[in-house]
């Protein structure tokens, strides 16, 4: 919720664009406007998977391990315009707000597929499927959010006030542009969410990188 409280409920539904209908795991329920979720999180945690028998094997030599691949998250005149949808406009808004275009391009794929008029089963809307609420924390009405350049400036001020809080790392950002930094804080790392850890491979792969460990 906006005031900063978590709300458990066992099933939820958007009611037109701006109420979520919320039912309590008791069977009660109220319905609340769109502006008073910060966020709808899906917190289901995956079971541990069994480890499988591993025979036994002459040891082998350990190859040498390939030198690490990262993304610079910081904005580089070096970097190119995205070749996706909007492109010219990711590439302006991010250098404004000191990112990668090629990191919010993938965001933007991983959100809605840059698909403007996206709108999630659980209120988010647009480009960077911004909740209302997130988008009213950085200066945007939720009417605004259909807007191509208006949907960027939020979730791109978003993003990089996540990354200057979590010193530049990119794996924690996204946990926290998915979850809520309140989760990842919460768990004191990316935490648990079957989703969460599917978002952030899912960009990552978009990148280029190595699978991250979560």
């Amino acid at each position: 919720m906006t005031n900063g409280h978590f709300l458990k409920v066992r099933e939820y539904e958007l009611v037109g664009q701006d109420r979520m209908k919320l039912t309590l795991p008791s069977g009660g329920g109220m319905t609340l406007p769109l502006d008073r979720i910060e966020r709808i999180i899906d917190d289901e945690v995956p079971l541990p998977e069994p480890e499988p028998p591993v025979p036994e094997l002459a040891p082998e030599p350990e190859p040498e391990p390939a030198p690490a691949r990262s993304v610079e998250v910081n904005f580089n005149p070096a970097q190119p315009v995205p070749t996706t949808p909007y492109g010219k406009l990711i590439h302006q808004t991010a250098k404004r707000h000191r990112l990668n275009p090629q990191v919010v391009a993938a965001l933007i794929k991983a959100e809605s597929a840059y698909d403007r008029w996206a709108l999630s089963h659980k209120g988010a809307r647009g480009l960077m499927q911004l909740m209302p609420a997130t988008a009213k924390r950085f200066g945007v009405r939720a009417s605004e959010l259909w807007e191509p350049e208006r949907n960027l400036e939020a979730g791109s001020k978003y993003l990089r006030w996540l990354l200057d809080r979590f010193d530049g790392d990119l794996k924690l950002a996204l946990a926290s542009y998915n979850a809520g930094e309140g989760s990842v804080k919460r768990y004191g790392g990316v935490p648990p969410y079957r989703e969460t850890r599917k978002y952030i491979r899912r960009i990552y792969q978009t990148l280029g990188l190595p699978r991250p460990a979560v």
